[in-house]
């Protein structure tokens, strides 16, 4: 019989039924000599004790808590398994009480003062694919489930009593040492005392009073998980749970990581309103929460994703897929088939969604390794398709429209919590898409201070709050994938940069930015329309295809997620060598530019720029999944790189920006503007023609008058009225 050789006394009462507590009590002790066997006696390869190792180590170092691997648990005894997975909340005390006296063991002899051995708290793993928030259902309730999910609020650690003791306030009686549920269920005081005193008169109704200092006390903390945006069915509200969290599982989360959580599936009672009101609370109405048992946190940005699991047979087709001569081009095929054209736009949105390497230097500071692209252009060109296409084929991506985004809403907010009436901290989009991309549709209709908050998000890739009293740092290590209209609808190419409503600062921050002009070619027009002829005849057949050469989606959302995860290249020296010698050329410009009359061709380019190009190689070499970056990802890199933001700095777009003026035109803008100041007084009116002449019989030309009055708008040193002519206030 099981637990019968435990040592103890048995009896038999053959007058009353058999004692079931009795009975229950000798199989938890048998339960609980198989848990210290398990802590003994499991061991690995050439007699590695992991537990008993890690249970020493651990215990000398200060930090009384255990890591214990499920699956370890089920090699060893699968029926303790078993009971540890569908009635967890007897057989973890057990456990614990187990770690504790094996502890004692193996830690003896402790020097003196240190006769009472610490509790030691277990933590439990898994390597179980996690279910998902949805398929939580009631009859789950008290097991153990392994859930993944984001989370979205963190609050203050508390302190919740162990062990009770209470005093009456009439007679002074004390209850020592009062066991409390653990989780967030309470514990309800005696309504009546019931010593009993002689020549006394009976205690008050609710006479007892918790005694502070005789109580033991454990931290804990509630955490607001939210599932996974991938797993999220179109059209629904993103699911919430909350955790609980006690002693060494505290503080290890901050809003915004992507979490994994082995946890009891408990459940409490629904509180009243914080009003104080009376509410009818139905006694059977219970909410859910889960108690965790152990977190595994994805520390490095790459990303949880949940619904991705990679077989060997897989594994085994990316390889071959890596090696193939033509894996760049048949992965910018795959992007967006639906779309017509487009080719060096799908070429760079492939370089966004495999990403540079991210890198550490020995001061502490990163660099960045992801692409950031900016789409602008004229309506009608498929900018929302490419930017829907990304957020469904990168492993984690969230989409949202820069009108119905506010700074809150895509770095963080802090809010107060409607219980604890505490201010709790919520990460907002860059936040969530923490390890993939942010795709933001109409980014011109932002307003420009929520434009100004993602500055930090895009460079630095954290984002620092310090309001209500709450000063933190959150991590967005995400691409920025944005696509913007011109100021005018569609594109004005004799209005130059006033065609784009960007500060230069926002600007600089992205690797590469395209121009979408919508123009106007028989032979294309024709070609363009048979094409989306095509693709609304052949709609409902070309579900379940794929055309030769292009990669299904399902498979390519696996493949970007495996070439993330496991590789991350870095320069050669004879790339790096060529594009430092690139770099200076591009910077000083060459010899038959300077001796032209066009100085386009010199445009200087800044580190930042240089940096793109560099993370455009590094993403290049990810798709073939080499460890070093060569000569022909350099030459593609500048090559994306000229046709998207040397192009449009060229056309006179990007005047202004950072890195796109030449020394000459900056010097006659700064020139123009100070003579301009100097010329109208501060207060006075003037209309636009006074200025343009004025200025036109100085010989200054006419674009570069306008770009001044341009800049000194946005700047807010001009302000602009409409009359019957253009009329300006110098502020």
């Amino acid at each position: 019989m099981e637990g019968f050789d435990d040592p103890g006394i048995f009896f038999s009462d053959n007058f009353s039924s058999e004692d079931q507590h009795d009975q229950s009590q000798i199989n938890l002790q048998a339960v609980k000599k198989k848990f210290k066997e398990f802590l003994r006696q499991f061991h690995e390869g050439n007699f590695n004790y992991k537990y008993r190792d890690a249970l020493k180590r651990q215990y000398n170092l200060g930090q009384y808590v255990l890591d214990v691997n499920l699956e370890d648990v089920a090699s060893f005894d699968d029926t303790l398994a078993d009971k540890l997975s569908k009635s967890p909340t007897e057989h973890i005390p057990l456990f614990e009480e187990a770690a504790k006296e094996v502890a004692d063991e193996v830690t003896a002899p402790r020097p003196e003062g240190e006769e009472e051995v610490e509790d030691i708290q277990i933590t439990l793993s898994s390597d179980s694919n996690p279910s998902n928030l949805r398929d939580m259902k009631s009859d789950q309730v008290s097991h153990l489930l392994k859930v993944a999910g984001i989370v979205v609020a963190a609050s203050g650690v508390k302190a919740k009593a162990k062990t009770l003791t209470v005093q009456c306030r009439s007679c002074q009686a004390t209850i020592p040492n009062i066991d409390v549920k653990p989780g967030l269920e309470g514990y309800q005081l005696p309504r009546k005392c019931n010593t009993e005193q002689a020549g006394r008169p009976k205690c008050p109704l609710d006479p007892f009073f918790i005694v502070p200092d005789k109580c033991r006390c454990v931290d804990y903390q509630v955490l607001k998980l939210q599932e996974v945006p991938e797993n999220l069915p179109q059209g629904e509200m993103p699911r919430h749970l909350q955790l609980y969290c006690d002693r060494y599982l505290c503080e290890r989360v901050v809003p915004g990581n992507r979490i994994t959580v082995l946890g009891i599936y408990s459940i409490k009672k629904v509180g009243k309103s914080s009003r104080g009101a009376r509410e009818r609370v139905d006694v059977g109405i219970r909410a859910p929460y889960l108690r965790v048992a152990g977190i595994q946190v994805d520390q490095e940005g790459k990303g949880y994703t949940s619904g991705i699991g990679i077989t060997p047979q897989e594994e085994e087709q990316f390889r071959r897929l890596a090696q193939s001569p033509n894996v760049y081009e048949r992965i910018a095929r795959s992007i967006a088939p639906s779309i017509y054209g487009s080719e060096d736009i799908k070429r760079s949105v492939a370089t966004l969604l495999f990403g540079g390497s991210r890198k550490r230097m020995p001061d502490g500071l990163t660099r960045r390794g992801d692409i950031n692209v900016l789409l602008l252009g004229d309506p009608g060109t498929a900018k929302s398709q490419l930017l829907k296409f990304v957020e469904k084929v990168a492993p984690i991506a969230v989409y949202t429209s820069g009108k119905g985004s506010s700074a809150a809403g895509l770095t963080a907010s802090v809010t107060r919590d409607p219980v604890s009436r505490n201010f709790v901290m919520e990460g907002g989009a860059m936040v969530l898409a923490d390890g993939g991309v942010v795709c933001i549709d109409e980014f011109d209709k932002m307003r420009e201070d929520d434009r100004v908050a993602i500055h930090e998000a895009m460079e630095q890739q954290t984002i620092s709050i310090a309001k209500a009293g709450i000063t933190t740092t959150l991590n967005s290590r995400c691409s920025v994938f944005a696509a913007a209209n011109s100021v005018f609808g569609r594109w004005d190419d004799t209005k130059g940069e006033e065609n784009i409503d960007f500060m230069p600062t926002i600007l600089s921050r992205f690797d590469m930015i395209f121009i979408v002009k919508d123009e106007h070619d028989e032979t294309r027009d024709t070609t363009l329309a048979k094409h989306v002829m095509n693709v609304h005849l052949n709609a409902l057949k070309t579900i379940d295809e794929t055309p030769e050469g292009e990669l299904p989606l399902k498979f390519l959302k696996k493949y970007i997620h495996y070439c993330r995860s496991r590789c991350g290249p870095r320069l050669s020296e004879v790339a790096g060598e060529k594009l430092k010698n690139r770099y200076v050329l591009m910077r000083t410009g060459t010899r038959e530019a300077e001796s032209q009359t066009d100085k386009r061709m010199s445009i200087p380019i800044t580190v930042r720029q240089l940096e793109a190009i560099v993370r455009i190689s590094e993403s290049l070499a990810k798709m073939r999944l080499e460890p070093f970056c060569v000569e022909g990802d350099v030459d593609e890199a500048l090559r994306l790189f000229q046709v998207s933001t040397l192009d449009a700095a060229m056309s006179g777009s990007l005047t202004g920006a950072e890195g796109f003026t030449t020394e000459e035109d900056q010097e006659m803008l700064s020139r123009i503007e100070k003579q301009l100041k100097r010329r109208f007084a501060i207060g006075s009116q003037v209309s636009q023609h006074s200025i343009i002449q004025d200025f036109l019989r100085q010989k200054y030309p006419e674009r570069a008058i306008h770009k001044v009055i341009h800049f000194m708008i946005r700047r807010g040193e001009l302000q602009h009225r409409l009359q019957r002519k253009m009329l300006y206030r110098i502020k």
